[in-house]
């Protein structure tokens, strides 16, 4: 563009090598400005320093195990599956292929088991993932028939949970019986044992016991309640009538074992990482609460606030953990689960990367994830609230009801409900009778009340207003210490707190928010200054924290201080003064996706909210039209492209949102793709990708699609030849002769 007093050139340096590697500058245009009207130059040479380049970036895929499918499959992605799935994330330019846990769950036997964050032993595999056709390479012709059956009956939209785990199972026990002796005997299965016993042999005596028990509680175990090494030693002893049972056990994890090793090695050669997932809790019924009871507080509950997923806070069920006591050995239980990790993978998500700070700890009798505290964490000690003229403890720290209340949520009902569930104390004023005063005892009384017929009202409605009146407190009395206490989470939205005097009002609003905000964050920068180098120095897997929900200012810090890579999504923006995160904004250190497994994917958040999707729209996109009602392949495109550019070390873009950029792979209704619904705490963990990863392969125009947003975005991305790829890949992005490789090994 010219102009009467000068000519401004905009320009960037490129660099171009072997044909095709082309790479820009990603960083603003320079600008070159020549004044005509005081000189004519004919040439301009210029020193503006050297191009500047972006530290090594790389992107990947995030799927679900159980969500893979492929012609091999048996009703459920499998861990030979992964290397199809290696081998399209190298066609479509990723490095790195992101799982969500693959232990074994099998904790009730149902398809509740389906949700992979509750292990029932963090060093066991899942047997769902286990490929039963590559068991042997004898297996004859009616077991053959048996799978190929299966492989039919099992191909379904979702994963059948309990179908594909029997018919898994059934057909591994005839193998098994076939060729235990030729396996158990061999140096591999030997030198398996040899290297992973200390957890091998509890978990395959759990297994029994939880079979022969009929349940996982092992508290309900008689003498097995309390485990021992003289006990273990009987239960796994080859004189023992059931030693062929924990045998089987042992066959199954060496399987899994060799199977997931196979397609972990496989991916290290094609130059791609492979991400695991380290979840925060285990299941209250697990091996490692059996073995290491000492490490968990059993009669607490893990969980989060109130935050993006659910204003009701979410309880997970896990009991917290005893880090005193885990402390003394040096964290050993820590060390050992991050070294069988490393086994297989080369990066892993902390998950819920806060509970390394401090974590949402409920009683073992709440249901719904409000009424917590977190530990560690400074209380209000009752001298500190006498001093400030709070004095009314029981008032504060029991339910507040009244008439009005009941009238309100029950309307002409509530004399049913109330001669239930409640004993009015003094006139107008309620309390729960002992037998319905906890979310647990409520729920089960209504159940029992329900199946009874003495109520008309729906029962999730009537839970729900009766937990929401166990709930309306001020404070939380700490059960192991009477005179301390914790501010109940948004006490102000509570009919207790309305109802108090203006100046215990204005006293505990300040409290609230020192407790909160201000006085624990050096203690829990302290407390995950302890734990996490511990993580990261038990292996060389690259990490990177889960750090998503309510975030304490001394968090960013420390992930920095410890060098941790940190999670970023658009719709839940760190910024409090944003609706919408900005990605060409988000920090190297940090991986970027424009949505996780906990959300909804592009497609069905698109389709959510109508005046969302106008603000975005318009505050995003730039237009002032009117956005499609659905997300269309060129909205997928635009978004996606905006992550791919974006400065964070790693775009980790989940299958469902990349193949949203397809027309012919959006037929199925969006919401169907949701991984999880961290509202519902009984979710059934069973999306499929309608899909194979055969066809997938095959698909050269989304692949060629993708990987055009992956080398337009100047993100690394790996060699076609599989001779060329690096399986040395450092910690620290480094120049080699060709291209710059941030490793994760």
């Amino acid at each position: 563009m010219m102009r009467k007093e000068g000519f401004p050139l905009k320009y960037r340096y490129g660099k171009y090598r072997n044909n095709e590697n082309f790479s820009m500058e990603m960083v603003p245009n320079r600008e070159l400005f020549v004044d005509f009207a005081t000189s004519q130059p004919e040439y301009i040479v210029l020193s503006d320093g050297l191009m500047r380049e972006m530290p090594w970036r790389g992107s990947g895929v995030a799927i679900p195990m159980f969500s893979i499918r492929s012609d091999a499959d048996l009703g459920v992605g499998e861990f030979l599956d992964l290397k199809l799935l290696v081998d399209w994330s190298v066609q479509s330019g990723f490095h790195l292929v992101q799982l969500l846990p693959i232990n074994d769950t099998s904790v009730h036997g149902m398809w509740w088991d389906s949700y992979p964050y509750s292990s029932l032993s963090v060093f066991a595999l899942h047997p769902l993932y286990l490929r039963v056709q590559a068991l042997s390479e004898n297996i004859t012709e009616d077991i053959k028939q048996e799978i190929q059956r299966a492989r039919v009956q099992l191909d379904g939209k979702d994963v059948d949970y309990e179908a594909t785990m029997a018919a898994k199972l059934s057909i591994a026990k005839k193998i098994y019986s076939q060729e235990k002796e030729t396996i158990l005997s061999s140096t591999s299965f030997q030198n398996f044992f040899s290297e992973n016993q200390d957890w091998l042999r509890p978990y395959a005596a759990f297994c029994f016991l939880r079979d022969f028990f009929e349940t996982s509680d092992h508290s309900q175990w008689g003498r097995f309640s309390l485990f021992s090494q003289d006990k273990l030693e009987k239960l796994v002893s080859k004189d023992s009538l059931h030693y062929d049972i924990v045998c089987f056990h042992y066959y199954i994890q060496y399987h899994l074992h060799m199977q997931l090793s196979e397609a972990s090695e496989y991916a290290r050669k094609k130059g791609v990482v492979l991400k695991g997932d380290l979840p925060i809790g285990v299941d209250r019924n697990s091996v490692d609460t059996w073995v290491y009871p000492s490490l968990f507080r059993m009669n607490t509950s893990t969980g989060a606030p109130p935050d993006y997923f659910d204003k009701n806070g979410q309880n997970w069920g896990f009991p917290t953990y005893n880090w005193e006591e885990m402390s003394k050995d040096n964290y050993a239980w820590w060390r050992a689960r991050l070294t069988q990790m490393a086994k297989y993978f080369t990066a892993y998500r902390i998950d819920h990367i806060l509970g390394f700070f401090r974590i949402w700890e409920l009683p073992d009798h709440a249901v719904t994830g409000l009424c917590g505290k977190f530990r560690p964490s400074i209380p209000l000690s009752q001298e500190e609230l006498e001093r400030e003229g709070i004095w009314d403890f029981d008032r504060l720290s029991r339910p507040y009801i009244r008439q009005k209340f009941l009238v309100e949520k029950f309307g002409a009902s509530w004399p049913i409900i109330a001669s239930n569930f409640l004993n009015e104390h003094q006139k107008d004023h309620y309390e729960f009778k002992e037998d319905c005063n906890t979310e647990k005892k409520i729920a089960s009384k209504l159940k029992s009340c329900i199946e009874r017929s003495m109520f008309l009202e729906r029962e999730a409605l009537l839970r729900s207003n009766l937990f929401d009146l166990v709930k309306n407190i001020v404070l939380i009395r700490d059960p192991e210490d009477s005179k301390s206490f914790y501010p109940r989470f948004n006490l102000e939205d509570t009919s207790s707190f309305r109802e108090l005097d203006e100046h215990s009002k204005n006293v505990l609003k300040r409290l609230y928010y020192d407790y909160y905000f201000h006085r624990q964050e050096t203690l829990w920068r302290q407390n995950a200054l302890k734990t996490l180098p511990v993580l990261l120095n038990s292996s060389d897997m690259l990490a990177c924290g889960e750090d998503l929900g309510m975030i304490p200012s001394c968090v960013h810090p420390v992930m920095q201080e410890l060098g941790l890579i940190g999670l970023r999504i658009q719709r839940m923006p760190n910024e409090p003064d944003l609706e919408f995160g900005i990605p060409s904004q988000y920090s190297y250190m940090t991986v970027c996706a424009p949505s996780c497994h906990d959300c909804s994917t592009l497609r069905a958040w698109w389709e959510e909210d109508e005046e969302r999707r106008r603000r975005y729209f318009k505050n995003v996109v730039g237009s002032d039209l009117l956005p499609p009602d659905e997300c269309t392949p060129e909205i997928v495109h635009f978004i996606l492209r905006q992550h791919f550019e974006a400065p964070s070390m790693w775009t980790i873009i989940p299958l469902q949102d990349l193949l949203a950029l397809k027309e012919e792979y959006t037929t199925r209704p969006a919401a169907e793709e949701t991984i999880n619904d961290p509202t519902n705490p009984k979710h059934y963990w069973r999306y499929r990708v309608h899909v194979t990863l055969e066809s997938l392969l095959e698909d050269k125009d989304l692949i060629t699609e993708i990987k055009g947003l992956v080398r337009g975005s100047g993100r690394s991305y790996p060699p076609l030849d599989e001779v060329e790829a690096s399986t040395d890949l450092e910690k620290q992005p480094v120049a080699n002769g060709k291209q710059k490789v941030h490793s994760v090994n």
